[in-house]
């Protein structure tokens, strides 16, 4: 059976390749940094099972020291030439449909059919399939557009040193949620709530909850780790215990009411900083500040459009 381990092994695997091709690199600024980088992510992702709690509470902290000292660099390596990305549109377009359609027939096929239910483990299930959809479409990609041996990896590593440190944002943040959760933030926060607001009627609790999960997100700088602080305080007591909301429903509204705070803070840095770097935009600051600039109008329009859609649909 196919677990969420193996999408591990094969991030694993590709940080890996991306670790080696840095360490080849002679015209790397940071060849050895960059290097050691990529190459303990790959331990994380190939072993982190087997180092238990204070193995892996190390691993962070040397990943957190190079990036302090400098690291990991960007290499100098050009982008694929004109000729070797060359392809006929339509080819791109299908390729960049794959994934997410793989995903969703993948997702259901696994989820309501005896084989999927086999082959696929039912925990994760989406995230099990988004791995197997892009190995697919990467193996669909090689026989159709037949690049260079080496493209996926090198491209994927010059990608990924665009991004840099920010690439880890997500991760550290989720596991800062859950060690809040851990912590009971979430009935501290659930006490303060609602010692400051009458949570008695299912709108006004419902407006309490998802602009919580925003202003959480633009404090933390992600919706994974303000999730489980604001759903412990508000979502599980008030909105599906008392008003006998759809966990389901309100879960899944209140992580896009999150995301509407990724959208307006500079905290979320894999968002907002990271397209000014790959997009090479003049002045970094103010380009920066020009992206949250540009999201905040339809973060809020899609927050407002949330409040309404968890209080129609949810109960």
């Amino acid at each position: 059976m196919i677990t969420v381990d193996h999408a591990y092994l094969l991030l694993g695997v590709m940080f890996l390749g991306f670790s080696l091709l840095t360490l080849r690199d002679p015209a790397h600024p940071k060849r050895l940094l960059g290097g050691l980088f990529w190459g303990l992510l790959a331990v994380s992702m190939l072993f982190g099972g087997l180092l238990g709690g204070l193995g892996n509470g190390l691993l962070v902290l040397a990943l957190v020291t190079i990036v302090a000292v400098g690291g990991p660099g960007a290499s100098r390596l050009p982008a694929l030439s004109s000729a070797e990305a060359a392809a006929p549109g339509y080819k791109l377009a299908v390729l960049a449909v794959a994934v997410p359609l793989l995903t969703v027939v993948g997702t259901l096929a696994a989820q309501h059919t005896e084989m999927g239910k086999l082959l696929i483990s039912t925990r994760q299930t989406t995230l099990i399939v988004l791995g197997l959809g892009c190995l697919l479409t990467l193996v669909g990609c090689m026989l159709w557009l037949r690049p260079p041996a080496l493209a996926p990896v090198r491209e994927g590593r010059r990608l990924m040193e665009g991004i840099g440190w920010a690439a880890l944002m997500p991760q550290m943040l989720a596991a800062l949620g859950a060690v809040f959760l851990a912590s009971n933030v979430g009935n501290v926060v659930g006490d303060l709530v609602s010692s400051a607001f009458a949570l008695d009627t299912r709108f006004i609790a419902v407006t309490v909850y998802c602009l919580g999960m925003a202003l959480f997100t633009i404090i933390m700088g992600n919706a994974f780790a303000a999730f489980p602080v604001m759903t412990a305080a508000i979502a599980l007591p008030i909105l599906i215990h008392q008003f006998g909301g759809d966990p389901a429903i309100v879960c899944a509204i209140g992580m896009l009411a999150g995301f509407c705070g990724t959208l307006m803070t500079p905290m979320a840095a894999n968002f907002n900083v990271v397209p000014a770097n790959l997009l090479g935009l003049p002045d970094r600051d103010r380009a920066f500040n020009g992206v949250i600039r540009a999201q905040a109008p339809s973060a809020l329009v899609i927050l407002i459009a949330n409040i309404l859609l968890m209080y129609f649909l949810a109960f």
